[in-house]
C-alpha cells in the first residue's frame, strides 16, 4: 500500500497504548508482592489470569499472522490460564517478559513495509494482517481495563 507509514504509526501506537488507552507498560508493576494472586475480594478476577490470557490470545495472533502451520489453543479454554494462582514467584515476570516480546514483534511486523496490510492471509478465511492487528489493539485494551480497576480494588493504584 503505498504512503501508509502514518497508519502503521498509527496501529503501532494502538499497539503500545496511550492516548485513549491505558498501555501495559507500568500495568503490572502494582503487582509486586503477591498482589497479583489477590481476588479483590471476589469481585475481579485474578491479574496472573487476565495477564495470561492477553498473553495466550496475543501470542496465537501473532503466530496466525506468520505461520502457516500455526494450531490455535481450544476456544475458549485454551485462552485462559489452567490454575488462577501464578504456578511460582517467578511466573508473573515471565508472562509478562512473553506478553512484550510478542508485543514488539507485532509491531515490528506492522512497522515492516514489505507487510501487505491489506492482503488476507492465504492460510485464514478472510482475515488481514490490518483485521488481526486491530483485534489484538482491542482484546489487550478491554483486558488493561480490567487490570487497571483490579488495581484500584485492590489498594495497588499509584
Amino acid at each position: 500500500m503505498p504512503n501508509d507509514e502514518t497508519l502503521r504509526q498509527h496501529l503501532v501506537k494502538l499497539l503500545e497504548g496511550g492516548a485513549a488507552h491505558a498501555d501495559f507498560k507500568g500495568r503490572d508493576e502494582g503487582f509486586s508482592c503477591g498482589a497479583e494472586r489477590q481476588d479483590a475480594q471476589g469481585r475481579g478476577t485474578l491479574a496472573m489470569e487476565l495477564l495470561e490470557h492477553m498473553r495466550i490470545a496475543q501470542w496465537d495472533i501473532l503466530e496466525f499472522t506468520r505461520d502457516p502451520n500455526h494450531k490455535s489453543p481450544e476456544f475458549p479454554k485454551g485462552y485462559w490460564p489452567d490454575k488462577d494462582a501464578p504456578p511460582d514467584p517467578k511466573a508473573w515476570d515471565r508472562s509478562v517478559y512473553a506478553f512484550c516480546e510478542d508485543l514488539t514483534a507485532l509491531c515490528a511486523l506492522v512497522k515492516d513495509e514489505k507487510t501487505d496490510l491489506l492482503t488476507q492471509i492465504p492460510h485464514g478465511d478472510g482475515q488481514t494482517i490490518l483485521r488481526e492487528v486491530l483485534v489484538v489493539a482491542d482484546h489487550n485494551a478491554y483486558h488493561l481495563g480490567q487490570m487497571v480497576l483490579l488495581r484500584r480494588l485492590l489498594g495497588a493504584w499509584g
